[in-house]
């Protein structure tokens, strides 16, 4: 496995069951749902993954953008929304060349997939997108000396809570005899203190916060909120 992007483009072993990633993937669409600025505006969900139920955001925004790189997981976002006027599916490199600003971006559990100097540039790219006085979301960032033990601990309570506890217990065994940690090993995860998420969005331009509550189930990850104003012409 060479990147994280092989990974997710092929089969895994992250959802235990169709019920949990189905879900996942409401409670993060119900969440960005939630972060939307008004009905008219435009919405990009940077590294959305399947996406199950982006429609429940487009009920909120003017136009949705659902971007991912791998290729396998856009076929997939194509074939569910192909004939929802609101969604596009684009890869990063449509994303670099899009001409219109957008009210809100929401890049959700990608800040650990990707080197610190790469995530930084990607953010700068992606701020560049905004309006003035738009949003970017970063969810799901992993706080530094996360535990395993305790993302499992979230699952379980999720899966609890969402009918798929004894499942869920399974796919954690699986998972542990997977595969996955060799990769995990081989390929890594970034994690951040609070203030270096907050230092590294400043630098770049923003005004950054912490938000109350992290997007989807594990709170024991952390969401920022940052809005980058561009200055007024002098004169």
């Amino acid at each position: 496995m060479k990147s994280w992007v092989e990974f997710w483009n092929a089969e895994n072993p992250i959802y235990v069951n169709e019920r949990h990633k189905l879900l996942h993937y409401r409670m993060i669409a119900q969440d960005i749902r939630d972060l939307v600025p008004g009905l008219e505006a435009v919405v990009l969900d940077y590294g959305c993954g399947e996406a199950l139920s982006a429609d429940l955001v487009t009920d909120r925004c003017l136009e949705l953008f659902l971007c991912d790189a791998a290729p396998n997981v856009r076929d997939k976002l194509k074939t569910r929304f192909g004939d929802n006027e609101a969604i596009d599916i684009l890869s990063p490199e449509e994303v670099d060349a899009l001409q219109i600003k957008l009210d809100l971006i929401v890049i959700h559990s990608v800040a650990q997939y990707v080197p610190r100097a790469e995530f930084a540039q990607l953010l700068d790219k992606l701020g560049d997108k905004l309006r003035p006085g738009g949003t970017l979301i970063v969810g799901d960032v992993l706080p530094t000396g996360l535990s395993p033990v305790t993302d499992a601990k979230a699952l379980l309570g999720f899966g609890f809570e969402g009918g798929f506890l004894i499942p869920a217990a399974l796919g954690l065994v699986r998972t542990a005899l997977s595969d996955y940690r060799k990769i995990r090993g081989e390929l890594g995860l970034t994690h951040y203190e609070e203030s270096e998420m907050l230092s590294l969005l400043e630098g770049l331009g923003f005004t950054a916060r912490r938000l109350d509550k992290n997007l989807g189930h594990n709170q024991a990850r952390m969401a920022f909120a940052a809005v980058k104003f561009t200055p007024l012409p002098e004169g």
